[in-house]
């Protein structure tokens, strides 16, 4: 149901850490319509800055619905082959990603993982020690919006991607709506003065 890793990088000795949940496609890349092609792989505009800028006290996660494995597109290795050469680029900027989770299934499944339920952002937590009402969500859909507010978590829907009008989606109320990932990290970094 989820993969996460790098996680043993985490400073595990603080006693709450506080987290960035990011989704993936229109986020922090193009968003390409079940394309797992990592010759594909389009970082979107103010993403690596985004990804910079977020505060060194605040965990990286990324949160990712990949129903193409249960429409049978591609498989869960091939997921993990794109999120590790995706990881690749951005630690060549000098970012890192602390943990991956990815949901495999589809809307018919009714998973607890797959995105608007919180399943990952609540595994996440209970893995990492994770205050939620300290942490934050960035999504392009609503139904990142819909995770993160049954999370607990503070919500930003970006105008990259889908911009919330995904389909099905459903309407929403985020804390703050920004252009892309850089001027969400830059409303997050705002907030904590």
């Amino acid at each position: 149901m989820y993969s996460a890793w790098n996680i043993e990088t985490v400073g595990m000795n603080s006693k709450e850490n506080k987290a960035v949940f990011l989704d993936r496609d229109g986020v922090i890349i193009m968003e390409k319509n079940f394309s797992e092609d990592t010759e594909s792989i389009e970082i979107l505009s103010g993403a690596i800055k985004g990804l910079k800028s977020i505060k060194s006290d605040f965990l990286k996660i990324v949160v990712t619905n990949q129903s193409g494995v249960a429409r049978g597109y591609f498989d869960a290795e091939t997921v993990e082959i794109f999120n590790n050469a995706l990881s690749s680029i951005l630690e060549l900027e000098g970012i890192v990603i602390d943990a991956w989770y990815y949901c495999p299934h589809g809307p018919a499944d009714n998973c607890l993982c797959r995105k608007p339920n919180p399943g990952m952002i609540l595994k996440a937590a209970e893995d990492l020690n994770i205050n939620l009402k300290n942490s934050w969500i960035i999504g392009d859909k609503s139904s990142d919006i819909m995770a993160g507010l049954t999370a607990g978590v503070k919500t930003i829907l970006v105008k990259t991607g889908y911009a919330g009008n995904e389909p099905g989606a459903v309407r929403i109320n985020p804390d703050n709506i920004a252009d892309n990932l850089l001027t969400a990290v830059e409303y997050i970094n705002r907030s904590l003065n």
